[in-house]
């Protein structure tokens, strides 16, 4: 799984970063424009902690101040872990807050505010709507090279997502893409909505910077790594780039990106899919 592109991989170069994303669903458009309304501001506290409060929620102090949301909502979050990671989010920034990498805040945000004011079934017809225009699902007739490129890295991924959840999806060079059956469609509405809003918050992250649903559920269900996933849904370009070149720092730089925000959106996730608690060690004499 992967040569191919291992091969690719090599022969660019080290290449590590996001691709140029795109286009999303105008609501969560709207969403992380929401959230990130304001790029940078000068770091205004010096201690990040955490604290249980009301209902079993933690909460994020910025010295001893609660956090609160965009919306100004009690920043407020489902278990110890994902506070952790949130508190760490916001203690690594340095002199300026950098709101932009801050990924895991801002679906907090998102999550906590829903300014898009959606509910669990809008949430899950927005993210099945990528599988009409599934990358995988794409493919190209010609050049002979970049046909079997898709063929031997895809259609792998394409046949496990098929057996995993017992469904048909298919491919097709055509524009139109390949018909999904209402079947298929029917079986992964189904499986979302096991899903909390918290975490389809977070899947449907994922499906936006990967603009793939198989290589999202692929990833969740840990049949495919975060660089794995990002190199797949961006098989086309890399291809292109290894016969045109690239400019290199401006192609790093997007593909540094896009496996931060992938990696945070699949943290997300599972975080946000289970109750989880940090256990510490106890100290004796």
């Amino acid at each position: 799984m992967l040569r191919s592109l291992v091969r690719l991989q090599s022969h660019v170069g080290s290449i590590l970063s996001p691709s140029h994303m795109c286009p999303r669903s105008q609501q969560f458009r709207f969403a992380l424009n929401y959230s990130s309304a304001t790029a940078e501001r000068r770091r205004f506290y010096q201690d990040v902690s955490i604290s249980q409060g009301e209902g079993g929620l933690y909460e994020i102090n910025l010295d001893r101040r609660k956090l609160k949301t965009p919306g100004g909502k009690l920043f407020t979050v489902p278990n110890e872990a994902l506070a952790i990671a949130i508190a760490t989010e916001w203690d690594a920034q340095r002199d300026t807050l950098k709101f932009y990498t801050m990924h895991l805040s801002t679906l907090c945000n998102t999550a906590l505010d829903n300014p898009t004011q959606r509910n669990k079934d809008q949430m899950i017809s927005a993210a099945l709507k990528f599988l009409d225009t599934d990358t995988v699902c794409y493919r190209v007739d010609e050049p002979h090279s970049l046909v079997e490129l898709q063929k031997n890295e895809w259609d792998p991924v394409l046949h496990w997502m098929e057996n995993r959840y017992n469904v048909t999806i298919g491919s097709s060079s055509s524009i139109l893409g390949p018909e999904i059956p209402k079947a298929t469609k029917d079986t992964f509405r189904q499986h979302l909505n096991s899903y909390t809003f918290w975490s389809l918050t977070g899947l449907e992250y994922v499906i936006t910077q990967l603009k793939s649903v198989v290589l999202s559920m692929g990833m969740i269900d840990r049949h495919l790594t975060v660089e794995q996933a990002v190199l797949l849904s961006r098989l086309e370009e890399e291809y292109q780039i290894q016969h045109w070149g690239s400019v290199e720092w401006a192609h790093d730089y997007d593909m540094f990106e896009l496996r931060a925000r992938t990696a945070a959106g699949a943290l997300f996730v599972h975080l946000t899919s289970e109750s989880s608690t940090v256990k510490r060690k106890l100290m004796q004499d």
